[in-house]
């Protein structure tokens, strides 16, 4: 599913390079953290490849990191690589290469696509409903700003509380709470015709 993380990175290059000035076995750590960690990169991002390489990108920055003289592993490293995947994502959102490769495809194509799309569901009604859900949630979210999109993904799908949200984005729980409000009521606007349909 996800690339050769670290390429080039042996782990016995790793464990000695990180453990003499930290506590943390990067390696082991980094296993543990990645697939987390790609999804939270997909969640904000919406593609795959991006998300893989912005998860490598993320864990090379964290190595990077703990390998200047002096370094310590971080306190909750956790917190500490979702900062920097997010951070790394909001970048690749920003820039012009991005949204040059999201852009979505025409309407005609998306309906194809919808209906080739396989699903759980019982039926094929339920299948094209809950695909319709699915893309339009997505596309609501993809229409959030970064800072919303990663408020409102931290929130509830990683199930992160305001103030453990407002401590891995270094911002004021006011500012939090705004963006979420922000995030939902866009959202809201975003999917209400579907609301009556449920």
């Amino acid at each position: 599913m996800m690339g050769l993380m670290l390429e080039g990175l042996t782990p016995q290059a790793a464990v000695q390079a990180v453990p003499s000035r930290t506590a943390l076995d990067f390696p082991s750590w980094m296993a543990s953290e990645q697939r987390r960690v790609f999804l939270l990169c997909l969640r904000l991002l919406q593609d795959r490849d991006e998300a893989d390489t912005a998860t490598q990108d993320a864990f090379l920055k964290a190595y990077r990191a703990l390998e200047k003289p002096g370094a310590e592993a971080p306190g909750d490293p956790a917190k500490w690589i979702s900062r920097i995947a997010i951070n790394t994502c909001l970048d690749r959102l920003r820039s012009r290469r991005w949204q040059f490769w999201r852009r979505r495809p025409a309407p005609d194509d998306e309906a194809v696509i919808l209906s080739l799309a396989a699903d759980g569901a019982p039926d094929a009604e339920d299948r094209l409903f809950a695909g319709e859900v699915k893309r339009r949630l997505a596309q609501a979210i993809a229409g959030l700003s970064g800072r919303q999109r990663t408020v409102f993904v931290l929130r509830h799908f990683e199930d992160r509380g305001i103030e453990e949200i407002a401590q891995i984005l270094g911002l004021e729980t006011g500012t939090v709470k705004a963006h979420m409000a922000r995030a939902l009521e866009k959202l809201r606007q975003e999917l209400k015709d579907l609301y009556e349909l449920l």
